[in-house]
């Protein structure tokens, strides 16, 4: 069997507010279009896809889970200078859940927060440890 990643599925209260701050922080690139004639934001973020769908109250979708917690946990984005990578992040208004640091020789991580609390890794490898 052979699997290729093809998405990630958000759903937000306000998918453009979502789709903005993805752009704004991360520099993902907003497609929009039209399904099943409603708006539709799709985001592409270092080569992967994100949809981003429209939820209301009342439509039976539960709030996100309090982190960490058991499934999807969170995702994450390899960078390189993730120093230099954070500090911009911060100037630009980014909430961290945890600062850089180095949790194991090669990689160095930090957390931060999205909308809809979506938590984000990103991380920095060391070749010699790709």
């Amino acid at each position: 069997m052979a699997l290729v990643f093809d998405h990630v599925h958000l759903r937000s209260r306000d998918p453009e507010a979502t789709a903005q701050w993805f752009a704004d922080m991360l520099g993902a690139e907003i497609q929009r279009s039209i399904e099943q004639g409603k708006p539709r934001i799709d985001l592409v973020l270092g080569g992967a896809r994100i949809f981003v769908a429209s939820v209301s109250e009342g439509d039976g979708v539960n709030p996100p889970p309090a982190l960490p917690c058991r499934g999807l946990d969170h995702f994450g984005l390899r960078v390189e200078g993730i120093d230099a990578v954070a500090a911009e992040l911060k100037r630009k208004g980014a909430v961290f859940t945890k600062e850089p640091h180095t949790p194991r020789p090669g990689i160095r991580i930090c957390f931060l927060r999205g909308p809809e609390d979506i938590s984000i890794e990103l991380l920095e490898r060391s070749p010699a440890y790709t």
